[in-house]
């Protein structure tokens, strides 16, 4: 991105909240900064069914928290000390402020906001 030499991020997304804020795996909101940062456009790419509207913001989007183990060992041995605290979420949310597109089945809804969202998923035929 630094260099000018990629023109979109295109990521997908586990579950997308009512106003367009959008849970995937972890490093996926640390991609959509380094994207506006460098003027590059960052889209979701999901289906329909991946919209939460019961959701409304990013915020409230359970977030898986992985096992321990999985950061205390590695290839079967551990490089952790006993007694730290391990925090290890699977997914991140990336903002819809910083989306410029969310790509589905139905369309495209630039700019994505709760009413452009809403409209979008009641036009099935779309």
């Amino acid at each position: 991105m630094k260099q000018g030499k990629i023109d979109a991020v295109i990521t997908g997304a586990d579950r997308i909240a009512a106003n367009g804020d959008a849970a995937n795996k972890i490093g996926t909101y640390s991609l959509s900064i380094l994207a506006r940062k460098h003027n590059v456009p960052f889209y979701i790419a999901a289906p329909s069914s991946t919209f939460d509207l019961s959701i409304k913001s990013g915020a409230e989007i359970p977030i898986e928290q992985r096992g321990a183990d999985e950061v205390r060992f590695f290839g079967g041995t551990k490089v952790a000390p006993d007694g730290v605290d391990i925090y290890s979420p699977a997914f991140d949310v990336t903002e819809a402020k910083d989306i410029a597109a969310i790509i589905t089945e139905r369309g495209v809804i630039e700019k994505p906001t709760a009413g452009k969202i809403a409209k979008h998923l009641r036009h099935k035929g779309s």
